[in-house]
């Protein structure tokens, strides 16, 4: 009878790292629309570097305004010229990669002036990029996984009504995913409220443009400090959402070289980790970002 062999202990070391890993990696999303020198939206999500892809924006809705797509140089969506994205979208998701439409931006009009006014464009939303019926979907007829928060503006009011309304649609057979794209100042000035519903179930934390909570010359505690509020205290999975060069925001530009070896080690541990948020895809061109940091994502 052939003696029982065990396991050598640097073998189930190994198992056990992998899986430690396995848990604890991450995704990468990136926001894509803005520069039409940025690539198409297909050759974005073939490129394996992304899991989420965020379409920004839908710049102007609410309070009665009729709603405007804004796709930068990419297309002009009043004419129609936008609907070929279609097939765009649904290669990425045939890819495994989903793609979301993004509300607001810096430079927006938005504005929900009642807990009505939020619904009917939840209703807007569905009908137009998500499982609804219209005739005028700006995106042609490919259903979009969900709805992306990034409110810098308008006012603090009803965005937990809309978070609330588009959720409802989940109901409906496919799931509606909500994601936000807060500043890093815990809790965010507009998004605050909304967050607390618990219904995102993504939450790209902007650590740029707020010095007061940015990664700053191997200095990692105020990022840290951030970091340990927003995953203690709001539900989803949490991203650390950042510029993809030095050209993409103001300021907390972090190396991808520091990233890898002193911030995500810091910060995956947390069950909340969720991954990395880049603005944007036309940024991360010119530096190959997410190229540098996905292996360690």
């Amino acid at each position: 009878m052939a003696s029982k062999s065990s396991a050598s202990p640097v073998f189930l070391i190994s198992i056990i790292l992998a899986l430690v890993v396995g848990i604890n990696s991450g995704e990468i999303a990136v926001y894509w629309g803005q520069n039409g020198g940025e690539g198409s939206l297909a050759d974005t999500c073939a490129s394996g570097n992304y899991n989420i892809v965020n379409l920004a924006f839908l710049v102007v809705f609410g309070n009665g305004q009729a709603p405007v797509v804004n796709l930068a140089g990419h297309c002009d969506p009043p004419s129609g010229g936008c609907t070929g994205l279609s097939s765009d979208i649904k290669s990425c998701q045939a890819g495994g990669v989903k793609v979301m439409l993004s509300i607001g931006g810096s430079a927006g009009s938005y504005y929900l002036a009642s807990a009505d006014d939020a619904k009917q464009v939840a209703t807007y939303l569905w009908d137009n990029f998500l499982g609804g019926q219209s005739s005028s979907r700006p995106l042609g007829d490919a259903v979009l996984d969900g709805i992306d928060f990034d409110i810098e503006g308008g006012t603090t009011q009803h965005w937990d009504d809309l978070a609330r309304s588009l959720s409802a649609y989940s109901s409906s057979g496919k799931k509606v995913y909500l994601a936000a794209a807060p500043q890093c100042p815990y809790p965010d000035a507009w998004l605050g409220g909304a967050l607390q519903t618990g219904l995102f179930d993504y939450v790209w934390v902007q650590f740029y443009n707020n010095p007061s909570c940015e990664y700053s010359s191997g200095n990692i505690a105020n990022l840290q400090d951030a970091w340990n509020q927003w995953t203690s205290n709001t539900a989803g999975k949490i991203f650390l959402g950042l510029p993809a060069s030095t050209e993409a925001a103001n300021n907390g530009f972090i190396p991808a070289s520091d990233l890898t070896s002193k911030v995500l080690p810091a910060i995956k541990g947390s069950a909340k980790y969720g991954g990395v948020m880049l603005w944007s895809k036309y940024y991360d061109d010119q530096t190959g970002y997410s190229s540098s940091i996905k292996g360690s994502v």
